[in-house]
Protein backbone atom coordinates (compact mmCIF):
# COMPACT_ATOMS: atom_id res chain seq x y z
CA UNK A 1 0.00 0.00 0.00
CA UNK A 2 1.19 3.58 -0.78
CA UNK A 3 2.24 5.87 1.59
CA UNK A 4 -1.08 8.63 1.85
CA UNK A 5 0.58 10.72 4.01
CA UNK A 6 2.77 12.65 1.13
CA UNK A 7 1.45 15.00 -1.17
CA UNK A 8 2.11 13.27 -5.23
CA UNK A 9 3.58 16.17 -7.24
CA UNK A 10 2.07 15.89 -11.01
CA UNK A 11 3.20 17.87 -13.68
CA UNK A 12 1.93 19.36 -17.20
CA UNK A 13 4.25 19.95 -19.70
CA UNK A 14 2.05 22.79 -21.58
CA UNK A 15 2.49 22.45 -25.39
CA UNK A 16 3.34 25.36 -27.73
CA UNK A 17 1.71 28.42 -27.23
CA UNK A 18 -0.23 29.51 -30.56
CA UNK A 19 0.48 33.30 -31.26
CA UNK A 20 -2.09 35.81 -32.12
CA UNK A 21 -0.48 36.46 -35.42
CA UNK A 22 -0.35 32.94 -36.37
CA UNK A 23 -4.31 32.20 -35.32
CA UNK A 24 -4.94 35.52 -37.32
CA UNK A 25 -3.50 34.19 -40.48
CA UNK A 26 -5.26 31.30 -40.38
CA UNK A 27 -8.87 32.58 -39.23
CA UNK A 28 -8.18 34.97 -42.52
CA UNK A 29 -7.72 31.58 -44.47
CA UNK A 30 -10.66 30.19 -43.98
CA UNK A 31 -12.71 33.33 -44.29
CA UNK A 32 -11.37 33.70 -47.64
CA UNK A 33 -11.62 30.65 -48.76
CA UNK A 34 -15.25 30.18 -47.40
CA UNK A 35 -16.09 33.62 -49.54
CA UNK A 36 -16.63 36.01 -46.34
CA UNK A 37 -15.32 39.65 -46.17
CA UNK A 38 -12.28 38.57 -43.42
CA UNK A 39 -12.12 41.73 -41.86
CA UNK A 40 -16.00 42.53 -41.50
CA UNK A 41 -16.15 38.89 -39.44
CA UNK A 42 -13.01 39.67 -37.74
CA UNK A 43 -14.10 43.14 -36.23
CA UNK A 44 -17.76 41.43 -36.07
CA UNK A 45 -16.00 39.08 -33.58
CA UNK A 46 -13.96 41.12 -31.69
CA UNK A 47 -16.16 44.00 -30.98
CA UNK A 48 -18.78 41.64 -29.82
CA UNK A 49 -17.27 38.22 -28.59
CA UNK A 50 -19.93 36.04 -30.42
CA UNK A 51 -17.98 33.48 -31.71
CA UNK A 52 -20.61 32.69 -34.66
CA UNK A 53 -18.67 35.45 -36.37
CA UNK A 54 -15.84 33.19 -37.44
CA UNK A 55 -16.36 30.22 -39.91
CA UNK A 56 -15.60 27.00 -38.20
CA UNK A 57 -13.95 26.22 -41.21
CA UNK A 58 -10.47 24.49 -40.92
CA UNK A 59 -11.18 25.27 -37.08
CA UNK A 60 -10.98 28.44 -37.19
CA UNK A 61 -13.68 29.40 -34.73
CA UNK A 62 -11.97 27.19 -32.41
CA UNK A 63 -8.53 28.56 -32.58
CA UNK A 64 -9.86 32.75 -32.21
CA UNK A 65 -11.19 31.40 -29.19
CA UNK A 66 -7.79 30.22 -27.83
CA UNK A 67 -6.87 33.85 -27.41
CA UNK A 68 -8.71 37.08 -25.79
CA UNK A 69 -10.19 39.35 -28.10
CA UNK A 70 -7.72 42.31 -26.86
CA UNK A 71 -4.91 40.26 -28.03
CA UNK A 72 -6.09 39.96 -31.36
CA UNK A 73 -6.31 43.96 -31.47
CA UNK A 74 -2.95 44.20 -29.93
CA UNK A 75 -0.88 42.26 -32.40
CA UNK A 76 -2.86 44.07 -35.43
CA UNK A 77 -1.95 46.79 -33.78
CA UNK A 78 1.66 46.26 -33.39
CA UNK A 79 1.66 45.05 -36.87
CA UNK A 80 -0.30 48.41 -38.14
CA UNK A 81 2.40 50.26 -36.64
CA UNK A 82 5.62 48.29 -38.15
CA UNK A 83 4.11 48.51 -41.21
CA UNK A 84 3.32 52.36 -41.47
CA UNK A 85 7.18 53.03 -39.74
CA UNK A 86 6.25 54.42 -36.68
CA UNK A 87 8.13 54.63 -33.49
CA UNK A 88 7.02 52.55 -30.59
Amino acid sequence: MKDLSNTQFFSVESGPQVQAKDILEAVFQALSEKGYNPVNQIVGYIMSGDPTYITSHNGARSLIMKVERDELVEEMLKVYIQHNGWNE
